[in-house]
């Protein structure tokens, strides 16, 4: 990974999608210092109808490998291990990965309304009618976790307050205010158990990631952040076919990435990951072998998940708790753990035990309610 970037990011009515596709490449490939003419591979997918090919026009590219895998949030981790599999195979030389949605600019002028689900056809016609929304999916799995590993709701909580306070470290964020757990507590309720703060915001926003050959690397103004070893996962689609719902799909894609790149959950600085809820980062944190499972209320409790003083950092820029999640998120993720590696995330940089720069990192996507996962640990030279 040699470019990263986002878009303008937060309350931006007068973007079209297209558009923070657009400021999101440039700056990446800016970043990188590569010109677009260099780049040959473009993966992109999304809300709405941007296809690949309408948004490689937009963009001024003609690529010759392609990728617009769909499997939800966690698709830009996934399309970023097929983008190294295809530099390594000779496929492609330079891979943008670019994403960008108008989500809340399109609730705002009444364009969009809440997800009932991804679609209401095939098995999902089951569960629709009886308003089985999204959110309700993810409500369900954390009740169901609370009442086998006795978890509790200010547990919960606590990731939202964490991820706040990280985000109070990063300008870019949308909301930096500090909360507690009882103004956590005390919101409105969505969906039992989760209150207003337990849930992502809206936002509009981008993200670019640039993967290059390594020899392309001299060429680049950045240091280069490599991918190490990747997974990837899909579990279910009705939530009639998932067999256990305190188990995320994470729990293969992760063990898959770590294998492959050679290390441990113990060897990593930092964590980004995807968190449409609260109990998303709770249960991805047990999965990927950072806790053991049912632990996952007691690990983030005590203030590990923090920037400044937690063992193991996580969201580091606040998350889609706090920071921006513009409809799907997993690109975000990249871009932030390519930052920290970097030591490119000004005051909420995080040092590695030794007190340098960290030099593992791991961010971990999650698509659907829990349908799909994708892990990519990342390292430096």
């Amino acid at each position: 990974m040699v470019g990263v970037a986002l878009s303008d990011c937060g309350r931006v009515p007068d973007a079209t999608p297209y558009t923070l596709h657009a400021q999101a490449a440039r700056r990446a490939l800016a970043d990188a210092g590569l010109d677009r003419a260099r780049v040959d591979g473009l993966a992109s997918a999304g809300l709405g109808t941007l296809a690949p090919v309408e948004v490689a026009e937009y963009l001024g590219l003609r690529p010759t490998w392609v990728d617009s895998t769909s499997v939800g949030g966690s698709a830009w981790e996934v399309m970023a291990a097929h983008a190294a599999d295809a530099i390594a195979a000779g496929h492609a030389n330079a891979v943008l990965l670019v994403y960008g949605s108008t989500a809340r600019a399109d609730v705002k002028a009444g364009r969009r309304t809440g997800n009932l689900s991804f679609g209401a056809r095939g098995p999902l016609q089951f569960e629709v009618p009886y308003g089985h929304t999204l959110i309700a999916k993810y409500a369900m799995a954390a009740r169901r976790h609370m009442i086998e590993y006795g978890t509790t709701v200010e547990q919960l909580a606590q990731v939202a307050v964490q991820a706040r306070a990280n985000a109070a470290l990063n300008p870019e964020a949308m909301y930096r205010d500090p909360v507690t757990v009882d103004d956590v507590l005390s919101g409105p309720m969505i969906a039992d158990p989760f209150t207003k703060l337990h849930c992502c915001l809206r936002s509009d926003g981008g993200a670019a990631v640039l993967l290059a050959a390594e020899e392309f690397v001299r060429d680049c103004r950045t240091s280069p952040v490599w991918i190490l070893g990747t997974g990837e996962h899909v579990s279910h689609a009705a939530m009639s076919e998932w067999p256990d719902f305190t188990r995320s799909p994470a729990a293969v894609s992760g063990r898959l990435a770590f294998a492959r790149a050679g290390v441990t959950p113990a060897d990593i600085d930092f964590a980004q990951l995807y968190d449409a809820f609260t109990y998303m980062t709770l249960v991805t944190l047990e999965d990927l072998g950072f806790c053991a499972k049912g632990e996952g209320g007691a690990f983030v409790e005590k203030g590990r998940l923090l920037v400044r003083g937690g063992e193991l950092p996580v969201n580091t820029d606040g998350g889609g708790l706090s920071a921006q999640h513009p409809g799907m998120r997993g690109l975000f993720l990249l871009v932030e753990a390519v930052r920290q590696l970097r030591g490119e995330a000004g005051r909420r940089q995080i040092r590695a035990r030794d007190g340098g720069l960290p030099r593992l990192g791991v961010a971990s996507g999650t698509g659907g309610w829990f349908c799909s996962s994708g892990t990519v640990v990342l390292g430096r030279d």
